[in-house]
């Protein structure tokens, strides 16, 4: 069992960057993926990155090229970099994370774990 509790959000004008943090908690077994969500209001959730216990990395192709996902396994902190951000990038950010095999990453229901959301505000 994992416990996720996401930070660094807040806000920040259009071209900036923020750091989001993901710490987890217990034992995340192999294979593992794990990834950040967003969602805005009135809008469905949808996946930005993900990380698998390969190394493997994936995004969406809206934020490709300026965000990086890492993980820390060893501290066990999962890290979005956001970087030239843009007004359409604010949204609540989740943490997820799940063991096992999945079809697909940005799928919501695929994951087992969510943290609380750190909320990210882009001003123009």
């Amino acid at each position: 069992q994992v416990q996720l509790v996401e930070s660094g959000g807040g806000s920040v004008q259009a071209g900036g960057s923020l750091r989001l943090a993901c710490a987890a908690s217990g034992v995340l077994f192999r294979p593992y993926c794990m990834g950040w969500f967003r969602q805005a209001p009135g809008e469905e959730r949808e996946g930005v990155a993900s990380i698998d216990s390969s190394g493997t990395t994936t995004y969406a192709d809206s934020v490709k090229g300026r965000f990086t996902i890492s993980l820390d396994f060893a501290k066990k902190v999962l890290s979005l970099q956001m970087n030239s951000l843009k007004p359409e990038d604010t949204a609540m950010y989740y943490c997820a994370s799940t063991t096992g095999y999945i079809t697909t990453w940005s799928r919501a229901n695929e994951y087992n774990y969510w943290g609380q959301g750190t909320q990210v505000t882009v001003s123009s």
